[in-house]
């Protein structure tokens, strides 16, 4: 594994300096300077941060430099979508997806939620299908088959989707990741608000409505002049997190008003003491279902990633994770709890080797030890989705029972957990003092290819391995039996 390395470490806010192979397809990011606004609790670290370039330390130089281009004809879908109500300590709210719009002395404060985003409907799982498998992080082609990229997502999302709608179809025809982020960004806002912050809170999704893109524009109508940027991932992986920034990098990078408009990304989150202790509150509370607590294996099933992403692209996920599983074990301890635990990765797709151990067989070697009691741990998640209501809670658990485990239980995601949202509340206002201007040139000599041979070239072998993609039954056999 290639991991991250840090150099040049200052005091409150510290400088550091981020080594990295972290390389998705158009570019390299190389000795970004990563800027650290953080403070120190019982030894739990609460970050907040930004990537600067190295040409130019007067001036920030933009969020991971070098990212892909986006097009907004990329994404697919119905062109409208539906608010809601919610209710908040007793109190009835509107559950738009960007909440208040409220100043602070001088200054407009805006909060960026980023997740994934799910299909609300069953008729929405193809195209969200597609939005996903486009997105140059999730497949990772070579830079000459890069045009093949909707294409091959097209493909996979019409073999896919079947598979897919039996999923959300098994937990109401919908996921619920829309609303439950609304509900999150209603009671941040509440929150901040209670800390003496009035703040604008947006929504911003990845793959389905409402897209990242709307978001921002939101944010420059209601004319924000401080953001912070909150992806919901409470570990950073160029999947997930790092898909989303560069998605704003590039917004960034090609408008005025965004370019010189101060940010602070909070890039993973996951060591804050208010997210541990929210976490160990929840399994604390699930083992009190078992007859013998004690007993309980705590097992935590964590989103996979592939191993490439690791290994060849300095992706700190896997780092992060098993840091987060030692640090939430800790507090437990310091409770007393000293049940065994364990983790594993779920989710895998394609023929690829991908995080291990995978949770299913983990389930049927703990069974086949003799484990009785099991609590799952969705550790990855902090909403309820269809890797924790359908994966986990049928699949798993089914395959659990199965195999020999007689006691099943299940940690709900965070969610609205006050202290939950608390935390984040405070990760927001540690975040505000570090926001700056962001701005990166557009590279011309990486992004425009001008020689007509190269291209040609492309083209013509491009052409020939769609041919057999798209045409071969053969590959497509090989499709539904590997990667579906």
């Amino acid at each position: 594994m290639i991991a991250p390395s840090y150099n040049g470490v200052l005091s409150n806010p510290r400088v550091q300096t981020f080594h990295s192979k972290f390389s998705p397809l158009s570019s390299e990011i190389r000795n970004l300077t990563y800027v650290t606004c953080h403070s120190d609790s019982n030894k739990f670290t609460s970050q907040a941060s930004l990537f600067l370039c190295p040409a130019s330390m007067n001036r920030a130089n933009g969020v991971l430099r070098g990212a892909f281009c986006w097009d907004r004809r990329n994404l697919i879908g119905q062109a409208s979508y539906s608010v809601g109500m919610t209710t908040l300590d007793g109190v009835h709210l509107e559950n738009p997806s960007h909440v208040g719009e409220e100043k602070v002395g001088e200054e407009k404060v805006g909060v960026l939620l980023l997740n994934l985003g799910g299909p609300e409907t069953l008729n929405d799982v193809q195209p969200f299908l597609f939005n996903l498998f486009a997105d140059p992080d999730i497949i990772r082609l070579p830079r000459l088959f890069q045009f093949l990229q909707q294409p091959l997502a097209k493909l996979i999302s019409v073999l896919r989707a079947p598979k897919s709608k039996e999923g959300y179809a098994a937990i109401g025809g919908g996921s619920p990741l829309r609303k439950i982020t609304d509900d999150q960004a209603l009671a941040l806002k509440k929150a901040l608000e209670a800390k003496g912050l009035s703040s604008n809170v947006y929504v911003g999704m990845r793959y389905w409505y409402p897209f990242t893109e709307e978001a921002v524009e939101q944010i420059k109508r209601d004319g924000v002049t401080r953001l912070v940027v909150l992806p919901l991932y409470p570990q950073f992986s160029i999947s997930t997190t790092g898909s989303s920034i560069r998605v704003l990098q590039q917004m960034f990078r090609e408008d005025e008003y965004l370019s010189s408009l101060p940010v602070s990304v909070i890039n993973s989150w996951y060591q804050r003491e208010g997210y541990l202790k929210s976490m160990a509150d929840l399994i604390e509370k699930e083992l009190t279902s078992f007859s013998e607590p004690e007993e309980a294996m705590i097992f935590f099933s964590a989103h996979g990633v592939p191993v490439s992403y690791v290994e060849d692209a300095g992706d700190p996920y896997r780092d992060q994770m098993e840091e987060c599983i030692f640090l939430i074990m800790q507090e437990l301890k310091a409770r007393g709890i000293n049940n065994k635990h364990t983790l594993a990765y779920q989710s895998r797709v394609g023929p690829v080797q991908w995080l291990k151990p995978y949770t299913d067989k983990v389930l049927v070697e703990l069974g086949q030890k003799g484990v009785k009691n099991l609590l799952a741990v969705p550790v990855s998640f902090v909403s309820e989705h269809i890797e924790t209501l359908e994966e986990i809670d049928m699949e798993y658990k089914e395959l659990a029972l199965e195999s020999g485990i007689e006691n099943w239980a299940r940690v709900p995601a965070l969610g609205l957990t006050p202290s939950f949202i608390t935390d984040l509340a405070d990760a927001v206002i540690e975040a505000l003092p570090s926001a700056t201007a962001l701005y990166a040139p557009t590279s011309t000599s990486e992004d425009v290819d001008d020689d007509p041979v190269t291209y040609f070239i492309k083209i013509f072998f491009g052409s020939i391995l769609a041919f057999f993609l798209l045409l071969s039954p053969k590959i497509i056999t090989s499709f539904k039996n590997h990667v579906f």
